[in-house]
Protein backbone atom coordinates (compact mmCIF):
# COMPACT_ATOMS: atom_id res chain seq x y z
CA UNK A 1 0.00 0.00 0.00
CA UNK A 2 1.45 3.67 -1.06
CA UNK A 3 0.88 6.58 0.73
CA UNK A 4 1.76 9.85 -0.97
CA UNK A 5 4.05 11.11 1.50
CA UNK A 6 4.41 15.20 1.97
CA UNK A 7 7.94 16.70 2.96
CA UNK A 8 6.42 19.96 4.14
CA UNK A 9 7.85 23.13 5.45
CA UNK A 10 6.49 26.10 6.08
CA UNK A 11 8.84 28.56 5.17
CA UNK A 12 6.75 31.63 5.53
CA UNK A 13 7.12 33.10 9.13
CA UNK A 14 4.15 33.14 11.51
CA UNK A 15 3.67 35.90 14.08
CA UNK A 16 1.06 35.55 16.35
CA UNK A 17 0.38 39.19 17.45
CA UNK A 18 1.40 40.47 21.04
CA UNK A 19 -0.98 42.10 23.67
CA UNK A 20 -0.82 45.94 23.23
CA UNK A 21 -1.14 46.22 19.61
CA UNK A 22 -4.08 47.58 17.42
CA UNK A 23 -5.76 43.94 17.12
CA UNK A 24 -4.85 41.13 19.83
CA UNK A 25 -6.47 38.48 18.50
CA UNK A 26 -5.01 37.49 14.94
CA UNK A 27 -2.80 34.75 13.67
CA UNK A 28 -0.96 34.88 10.32
CA UNK A 29 0.00 31.68 8.75
CA UNK A 30 1.46 31.78 5.63
CA UNK A 31 -0.54 34.74 3.36
CA UNK A 32 -3.84 33.70 5.78
CA UNK A 33 -4.13 35.79 9.04
CA UNK A 34 -6.63 33.88 11.56
CA UNK A 35 -8.92 36.11 13.61
CA UNK A 36 -8.99 34.06 17.14
CA UNK A 37 -11.14 36.72 18.26
CA UNK A 38 -14.96 36.00 19.86
CA UNK A 39 -16.14 38.96 17.86
CA UNK A 40 -15.56 37.37 14.40
CA UNK A 41 -15.84 40.59 12.75
CA UNK A 42 -15.21 39.68 9.73
CA UNK A 43 -17.37 35.97 9.48
CA UNK A 44 -18.46 35.62 5.83
CA UNK A 45 -22.44 35.96 6.12
CA UNK A 46 -25.26 35.68 2.78
CA UNK A 47 -28.75 36.89 2.97
CA UNK A 48 -31.37 34.58 2.99
CA UNK A 49 -32.28 32.48 -0.46
CA UNK A 50 -36.22 32.12 -0.09
CA UNK A 51 -36.42 29.65 -2.63
CA UNK A 52 -33.77 27.34 -0.66
CA UNK A 53 -35.90 28.28 3.27
CA UNK A 54 -38.90 27.20 1.85
CA UNK A 55 -37.92 23.73 2.03
CA UNK A 56 -36.57 23.42 5.19
CA UNK A 57 -38.77 21.19 7.49
CA UNK A 58 -41.95 23.08 8.97
CA UNK A 59 -41.05 22.63 12.41
CA UNK A 60 -37.27 24.19 11.81
CA UNK A 61 -38.92 27.38 10.36
CA UNK A 62 -41.22 27.83 13.04
CA UNK A 63 -38.26 27.63 15.29
CA UNK A 64 -36.21 30.14 13.67
CA UNK A 65 -32.97 28.34 14.55
CA UNK A 66 -30.17 26.04 13.44
CA UNK A 67 -29.08 23.91 16.52
CA UNK A 68 -25.42 22.70 15.37
CA UNK A 69 -23.34 20.72 17.34
CA UNK A 70 -19.45 19.86 17.02
CA UNK A 71 -16.40 18.88 19.26
CA UNK A 72 -15.39 21.46 22.07
CA UNK A 73 -11.39 19.85 22.18
CA UNK A 74 -10.71 20.46 18.20
CA UNK A 75 -8.08 23.07 16.94
CA UNK A 76 -7.80 25.82 14.75
CA UNK A 77 -8.71 26.88 12.13
CA UNK A 78 -11.48 23.50 12.35
CA UNK A 79 -13.49 24.36 15.69
CA UNK A 80 -11.99 26.06 18.79
CA UNK A 81 -12.44 28.32 21.70
CA UNK A 82 -11.46 31.62 20.42
CA UNK A 83 -9.29 33.94 22.76
CA UNK A 84 -12.11 34.30 25.45
CA UNK A 85 -12.00 31.13 26.01
CA UNK A 86 -16.00 30.75 25.94
CA UNK A 87 -16.65 31.39 22.23
CA UNK A 88 -16.44 28.51 19.71
CA UNK A 89 -15.19 30.23 16.89
CA UNK A 90 -13.30 28.18 13.57
CA UNK A 91 -14.20 27.27 9.63
CA UNK A 92 -17.28 25.03 10.58
CA UNK A 93 -18.65 27.88 12.82
CA UNK A 94 -18.43 29.62 9.40
CA UNK A 95 -19.57 27.01 7.28
CA UNK A 96 -22.79 26.25 9.62
CA UNK A 97 -23.77 30.27 9.98
CA UNK A 98 -23.28 30.38 6.08
CA UNK A 99 -26.15 27.58 5.67
CA UNK A 100 -28.02 29.13 8.45
CA UNK A 101 -28.12 32.40 6.88
CA UNK A 102 -29.18 30.81 3.57
CA UNK A 103 -31.34 29.23 5.14
CA UNK A 104 -32.82 31.99 6.81
CA UNK A 105 -32.27 30.46 10.15
CA UNK A 106 -30.70 31.66 13.35
CA UNK A 107 -27.45 29.58 14.20
CA UNK A 108 -27.47 27.88 17.89
CA UNK A 109 -23.62 26.75 18.13
CA UNK A 110 -23.19 23.44 20.73
CA UNK A 111 -20.33 21.84 21.78
CA UNK A 112 -20.28 17.81 22.92
CA UNK A 113 -17.29 15.46 23.35
CA UNK A 114 -17.33 13.44 19.90
CA UNK A 115 -19.49 10.48 20.86
CA UNK A 116 -21.97 12.46 21.90
CA UNK A 117 -22.28 14.50 18.84
CA UNK A 118 -23.61 11.62 17.37
CA UNK A 119 -26.28 10.79 20.32
CA UNK A 120 -27.62 14.56 19.97
CA UNK A 121 -28.36 13.79 16.32
CA UNK A 122 -30.10 10.38 17.15
CA UNK A 123 -31.96 12.16 19.93
CA UNK A 124 -33.23 15.43 18.29
CA UNK A 125 -31.60 17.78 20.59
CA UNK A 126 -29.77 18.96 17.57
CA UNK A 127 -30.73 19.48 14.20
CA UNK A 128 -26.94 19.21 12.56
CA UNK A 129 -23.07 18.15 13.93
CA UNK A 130 -20.86 20.17 12.07
CA UNK A 131 -16.86 19.35 13.04
CA UNK A 132 -14.69 17.65 10.44
CA UNK A 133 -16.96 14.51 10.18
CA UNK A 134 -15.93 12.56 7.36
CA UNK A 135 -18.62 10.46 5.63
CA UNK A 136 -18.59 6.38 6.01
CA UNK A 137 -20.47 3.36 4.73
CA UNK A 138 -21.21 2.62 8.51
CA UNK A 139 -22.55 5.96 9.41
CA UNK A 140 -24.50 6.10 6.26
CA UNK A 141 -26.84 4.40 8.09
CA UNK A 142 -27.86 6.27 10.81
CA UNK A 143 -27.00 9.49 9.22
CA UNK A 144 -27.22 11.63 5.74
CA UNK A 145 -24.24 13.95 4.75
CA UNK A 146 -23.99 17.36 2.36
CA UNK A 147 -20.12 17.33 1.36
CA UNK A 148 -18.70 20.78 1.97
CA UNK A 149 -14.57 19.60 1.81
CA UNK A 150 -12.20 16.96 1.11
CA UNK A 151 -10.80 15.14 3.63
CA UNK A 152 -7.13 15.17 4.27
CA UNK A 153 -5.65 13.71 7.81
CA UNK A 154 -1.45 14.42 8.62
CA UNK A 155 1.15 12.73 10.23
CA UNK A 156 3.16 15.08 12.63
CA UNK A 157 6.09 14.30 14.48
CA UNK A 158 8.58 16.34 17.13
CA UNK A 159 10.90 18.55 15.16
CA UNK A 160 13.89 16.60 15.66
CA UNK A 161 12.45 13.21 15.11
CA UNK A 162 15.00 10.90 14.04
CA UNK A 163 11.88 8.89 12.24
CA UNK A 164 12.37 8.30 8.63
CA UNK A 165 8.87 8.09 7.44
CA UNK A 166 8.55 6.40 4.18
CA UNK A 167 4.75 4.56 4.69
CA UNK A 168 2.84 2.83 7.10
CA UNK A 169 5.59 0.04 8.07
CA UNK A 170 7.26 3.09 9.20
CA UNK A 171 5.56 3.52 12.46
CA UNK A 172 5.73 -0.51 13.69
CA UNK A 173 6.84 -0.73 16.96
CA UNK A 174 6.00 3.35 17.35
CA UNK A 175 3.47 5.42 19.74
CA UNK A 176 1.11 6.98 17.54
CA UNK A 177 -1.76 9.39 18.96
CA UNK A 178 -5.16 9.88 17.43
CA UNK A 179 -8.67 10.47 17.89
CA UNK A 180 -10.95 7.75 19.32
CA UNK A 181 -14.21 7.26 17.02
CA UNK A 182 -12.51 9.28 13.85
CA UNK A 183 -11.53 8.22 10.19
CA UNK A 184 -8.49 9.12 11.58
CA UNK A 185 -8.63 6.15 13.68
CA UNK A 186 -9.84 3.69 11.40
CA UNK A 187 -7.17 4.88 9.07
CA UNK A 188 -4.27 4.07 11.79
CA UNK A 189 -5.97 1.11 12.25
CA UNK A 190 -6.15 -0.67 9.37
CA UNK A 191 -2.26 0.10 8.91
CA UNK A 192 -1.67 -1.79 12.24
CA UNK A 193 -3.43 -4.84 10.87
CA UNK A 194 -1.61 -4.44 7.60
CA UNK A 195 1.66 -4.25 9.46
CA UNK A 196 0.82 -7.23 11.95
CA UNK A 197 -0.24 -9.50 8.53
CA UNK A 198 3.44 -8.65 7.71
CA UNK A 199 4.76 -9.72 10.80
CA UNK A 200 6.02 -6.26 11.96
CA UNK A 201 5.50 -4.83 15.26
CA UNK A 202 2.31 -3.48 16.58
CA UNK A 203 1.53 0.35 16.31
CA UNK A 204 1.17 1.87 19.85
CA UNK A 205 -2.14 3.68 19.67
CA UNK A 206 -2.76 5.85 22.08
CA UNK A 207 -5.96 8.11 23.18
CA UNK A 208 -6.22 11.59 25.05
CA UNK A 209 -8.95 13.66 25.79
CA UNK A 210 -8.09 16.79 24.03
CA UNK A 211 -6.19 17.88 20.56
CA UNK A 212 -4.00 20.28 23.57
CA UNK A 213 -3.25 16.76 24.88
CA UNK A 214 -1.81 15.27 22.09
CA UNK A 215 0.33 18.29 21.26
CA UNK A 216 1.56 18.12 24.87
CA UNK A 217 2.61 14.84 24.51
CA UNK A 218 4.48 15.42 21.12
CA UNK A 219 6.10 17.95 22.73
CA UNK A 220 7.11 15.91 25.53
CA UNK A 221 8.06 13.20 23.45
CA UNK A 222 5.32 10.98 25.10
CA UNK A 223 4.00 10.64 21.86
CA UNK A 224 6.24 9.39 18.15
CA UNK A 225 3.60 10.92 15.97
CA UNK A 226 -0.01 12.38 15.92
CA UNK A 227 -2.08 11.51 12.85
CA UNK A 228 -5.31 13.92 12.73
CA UNK A 229 -6.74 17.00 10.65
CA UNK A 230 -4.78 18.35 7.98
CA UNK A 231 -5.68 21.74 8.67
CA UNK A 232 -4.91 21.73 12.33
CA UNK A 233 -1.18 19.81 11.30
CA UNK A 234 -0.86 22.79 9.60
CA UNK A 235 -1.55 25.96 12.20
CA UNK A 236 -0.30 23.69 14.31
CA UNK A 237 3.37 22.82 13.33
CA UNK A 238 3.62 26.79 12.15
CA UNK A 239 2.62 28.67 15.24
CA UNK A 240 4.11 26.18 17.88
CA UNK A 241 7.23 25.60 16.08
CA UNK A 242 7.41 21.91 17.53
CA UNK A 243 6.44 19.79 14.94
CA UNK A 244 6.59 19.11 11.60
CA UNK A 245 3.74 16.97 8.71
CA UNK A 246 5.72 13.99 6.98
CA UNK A 247 2.84 12.72 5.17
CA UNK A 248 -0.66 13.72 4.16
CA UNK A 249 -3.72 10.98 3.13
CA UNK A 250 -6.77 10.65 1.99
CA UNK A 251 -8.79 10.39 5.36
CA UNK A 252 -10.67 7.29 3.20
CA UNK A 253 -7.17 5.14 2.33
CA UNK A 254 -5.73 5.09 -0.68
CA UNK A 255 -8.41 4.41 -2.83
CA UNK A 256 -11.33 6.91 -1.77
CA UNK A 257 -10.90 10.75 -1.36
CA UNK A 258 -12.36 11.09 1.43
CA UNK A 259 -15.02 14.00 2.01
CA UNK A 260 -16.35 16.00 4.96
CA UNK A 261 -20.02 16.56 5.25
CA UNK A 262 -22.57 18.27 7.50
CA UNK A 263 -24.56 15.52 9.25
CA UNK A 264 -28.20 15.41 10.00
CA UNK A 265 -30.32 12.62 11.19
CA UNK A 266 -31.19 9.81 8.32
CA UNK A 267 -34.39 11.26 6.56
CA UNK A 268 -35.35 14.12 8.62
CA UNK A 269 -35.72 16.30 5.55
CA UNK A 270 -33.25 18.64 6.16
CA UNK A 271 -29.81 17.72 4.32
CA UNK A 272 -31.67 18.36 1.04
CA UNK A 273 -32.08 22.00 1.83
CA UNK A 274 -28.59 22.19 3.15
CA UNK A 275 -26.55 21.10 0.36
CA UNK A 276 -28.99 23.58 -1.82
CA UNK A 277 -27.46 26.00 0.55
CA UNK A 278 -23.86 24.90 0.15
CA UNK A 279 -24.13 24.94 -3.50
CA UNK A 280 -25.91 28.54 -3.68
CA UNK A 281 -22.75 29.33 -1.29
CA UNK A 282 -20.37 27.77 -3.97
CA UNK A 283 -22.17 29.24 -7.12
CA UNK A 284 -22.13 33.18 -5.56
CA UNK A 285 -18.74 33.12 -4.22
CA UNK A 286 -19.76 33.15 -0.23
CA UNK A 287 -18.03 29.18 0.14
CA UNK A 288 -15.01 30.49 -1.26
CA UNK A 289 -14.20 33.59 1.38
CA UNK A 290 -14.96 30.59 4.00
CA UNK A 291 -12.02 28.37 2.35
CA UNK A 292 -9.42 31.60 2.08
CA UNK A 293 -10.43 32.95 5.61
CA UNK A 294 -9.14 29.99 6.82
CA UNK A 295 -6.35 29.18 4.68
CA UNK A 296 -8.18 25.54 3.44
CA UNK A 297 -7.48 26.02 -0.06
CA UNK A 298 -6.57 22.22 -0.32
CA UNK A 299 -9.68 20.93 0.82
CA UNK A 300 -12.32 22.70 -1.07
CA UNK A 301 -15.05 21.25 -3.17
CA UNK A 302 -16.44 21.76 -5.94
CA UNK A 303 -20.31 21.36 -4.81
CA UNK A 304 -21.80 19.57 -2.26
CA UNK A 305 -23.31 15.69 -2.69
CA UNK A 306 -25.66 13.95 -0.91
CA UNK A 307 -24.25 11.01 0.82
CA UNK A 308 -21.21 10.36 -1.67
CA UNK A 309 -19.21 7.11 -1.16
CA UNK A 310 -17.40 6.56 2.32
CA UNK A 311 -14.84 5.57 3.78
CA UNK A 312 -15.09 1.55 3.70
CA UNK A 313 -16.67 -0.29 6.55
CA UNK A 314 -14.84 -1.98 9.13
CA UNK A 315 -14.70 -5.80 8.44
Amino acid sequence: MKFSVLATTVATAVAVLASGCADPDPATVGETTFDLSPEQSTRVHADKVDSIAATVPQAIRDRGTLVVTGSSGTAPPLRFYATDDRTIVGSEVDFASLVADILGLKLEITAADWSQNFVRIDSGEVDAFVSNVTVTEERKDKYDFATYRKDTVALELPNDSDLDFKDRTSLAGKRIGVGTGTNQEQLLVEWNQQNAAEGLAPIDIAYFQQTSDYYLALASHRLDGYLGPNPSAIYHSATAKQTKIVGTFSGAGTALQGEIAVTTKKDNGLIGPIQQALNYAIEHGTYQQVIDRWGLQSEQVTESRINPQGLPRKE
